[in-house]
């Protein structure tokens, strides 16, 4: 079965001006300009089949926005290729276009000044949807979205999680096959993020839409995503199952206790009892709770406890498996080899 989104040795170059200080290096930039290249994405391949949450992750500049906009059709790769649903970006766009959904968290496709209801019925005719199907499509993203409090207020006059879920509908109105959502949970309050996760996951259970998710909130990939791509410095990085990068690269546990003395903290010297360096292990304690992060490669779980219990009169202690976000810090730093 062909892959929904296909991409090949990606790769693309932009040319950069340099600017030499003072006014001789600004006229030299103006009629004689000093060119580097700069590669924004470096020969990166992936696939996603139909009906997968993607997670599109990487540090700030690491290419992410640049891979989008070249699936998206909005720059074109200056080599290898992509193909959505069987077809290049570049080359049929006018039709490509009627295929896919884009959500952009910091922009907006809305017209500003008009109510909600009547930004739809203009995507309406711009997309030529039939007036059946635009009806059973609202009622259906009124019912995934909850549009119904604000559908008739001005754009402006939405909030920030009013107008995502608006955009993210106004993304939808067409039935498009594949939906990029880039940081749709920016900036929303924890209640707002949920709901909006949960609509993303409903969209995807029942209508199938393969989704691309770019985002910097760890909690959207371990609620919606079963499998990231991570790339940094232009390249790809890690491509697999959140659970794969946990059996890989999780060998970090987290131990949390609560002291009965809080100037016990003071005995507890985990690097000297075990030998171990700044990097096997870090203790932090916050009143009376300690947070200690180790290598399980390099000390037990069960050692750990035992000197702790041994060590300091402790209360509600537990040991939790170390989360993405220290796993992926860990990659952005090169601290695990691939």
């Amino acid at each position: 079965m062909e892959a929904m989104i296909y991409a090949e040795n990606l790769r693309k170059e932009f040319k950069k001006i340099i600017k030499e200080p003072g006014l001789k290096g600004a006229a030299k930039a103006l009629f004689k300009p000093n060119k580097e290249i700069v590669t924004a994405v470096d020969d990166i391949s992936f696939e996603v089949p139909a009906g997968e949450i993607l997670g599109f992750i990487g540090p700030n500049g690491a290419g992410k926005s640049t891979v989008i906009k070249m699936l998206t059709g909005i720059l074109t790769p200056t080599s290898g290729f992509c193909r959505i649903n069987g077809k290049i970006p570049q080359e049929d766009r006018k039709n490509y276009v009627r295929e896919i959904g884009v959500v952009f968290g910091q922009r907006t496709q809305l017209w500003w000044d008009l109510a909600l209801r009547e930004t739809y019925s203009v995507l309406k005719e711009i997309y030529q949807v039939p007036e059946e199907q635009f009806k059973k499509r609202m009622t259906f993203l009124n019912e995934v979205l909850e549009l119904d409090s604000f559908i008739t207020s001005p754009v402006r006059t939405l909030s920030l999680g009013q107008r995502m879920r608006a955009d993210i509908a106004a993304a939808l109105l067409h039935s498009p096959k594949v939906l990029f959502l880039d940081e749709p949970t920016i900036g929303l309050d924890v209640v707002v993020k949920e709901n909006i996760r949960s609509a993303i996951r409903k969209i995807n259970e029942e209508e199938g839409t393969t989704v691309i998710l770019t985002t910097h909130d760890l909690a959207d990939i371990e609620l919606l995503c079963e499998r990231i791509v991570m790339i940094d410095k232009g390249r790809k990085v890690f491509d697999g199952g959140l659970s794969e990068l946990r059996h890989n690269f999780g060998d970090v546990r987290t131990l949390r206790f609560e002291l009965v003395n809080g100037p016990d903290f003071k005995l507890l010297d985990y690097r000297r009892r075990f030998k171990l360096t700044d990097d096997d292990v870090s203790a932090e304690r916050d009143g009376s709770s300690v947070t200690v992060r180790f290598d399980t490669a390099k000390v037990s779980v069960e050692e750990m406890i035992s000197y702790t219990l041994s060590t300091v009169h402790v209360k509600d202690l537990n040991i939790k498996d170390v989360e993405i976000e220290e796993i992926i810090k860990k990659l952005y730093r090169r601290e695990v080899s691939l």
